[in-house]
């Protein structure tokens, strides 16, 4: 096709016939275009599909709710009397994790900066993966199945230990002797060691930014889970470690359920 009088250099350039091109165009027809309002596959239309699906898992979590209320009683328990303190003396379940996390170090660790850091985490986590490939697929990446089972493994293993740690050797006690070290370093060390091994070994495979962020987040999330459930379950009075079945004084976590 010969470019037209009064085109743009770079009009006349895009038409232009030169050795290194390796396309041309050949004809301008009027017609519509095969795409034209079809959709991307494998996608299906918000409404109704999604919004009857979404309606439906709506009606039957608030069924599971209402047999649940009508099978068991609220667990409350008489007034509070300031005089008397219940032991154990827990903090609801969705804090029972920072509440296990003050066993173990320091509160300003425990309460401010190490929650801080996990919500900063949080917020910026849109911005560190902006990559918006395979959006909507489960773990990101082929690699990602694998690398969520081993490291949420890892994650129940070392948390598991601590616990243990803390409650045979006894850092609470310890700490008296030397509390910047029991309470603060040696919680930091910790934490260096659980996220350091971890990212050690993904470093080896070459990991897409995408699966460094599958990887952090399998590690708050478990960690989140094993403290919640430790507290919940396993401590008794004095916030020592018990089995369900054996906590003295006749309390038993299952009891609340």
């Amino acid at each position: 096709m010969t470019p037209q009088t009064g085109n743009s250099p770079e009009q006349d350039q895009r038409f232009a016939r030169t050795p290194m091109k390796t396309y041309s165009l050949m004809e301008l027809v009027r017609g519509v275009s095969p795409m034209v309002e079809k959709g991307p596959d494998d996608t299906i239309f918000s409404f109704p599909m999604v919004a009857l699906l979404e309606l439906i898992l709506l009606i039957g979590t608030t069924l599971v709710l209402v047999i649940f209320s009508l099978l068991r009683d609220a667990p409350l328990e008489e007034l509070a009397n300031p005089d008397v303190v219940t032991n154990p003396a827990k903090a609801p379940w969705y804090f029972m994790g920072l509440q296990e996390l003050l066993l173990h170090m320091h509160p300003l660790l425990a309460g401010i900066i190490f929650p801080g850091l996990v919500i900063l985490f949080l917020i910026i986590l849109p911005y560190i993966d902006v990559d918006k490939s395979d959006a909507g697929r489960w773990f990101g990446t082929a690699r990602g199945p694998k690398w969520v089972f081993f490291t949420t493994l890892y994650t129940v293993v070392m948390q598991t230990a601590l616990i243990i740690f803390d409650e045979e050797v006894g850092l609470r006690g310890l700490g008296a002797a030397s509390p910047l070290i029991l309470q603060v370093i040696g919680p930091l060390l910790f934490g260096v060691l659980l996220f350091g091994l971890p990212a050690l070994f993904v470093r080896r495979y070459h990991p897409t930014r995408r699966e460094w962020m599958l990887v952090l987040f399998t590690i708050i999330l478990a960690s989140a889970v094993v403290l919640t459930i430790s507290g919940f379950l396993f401590r008794g009075p004095g916030m020592h470690l018990y089995a369900p079945w054996n906590m003295p004084g006749g309390y038993n976590p299952w009891s609340s359920l």
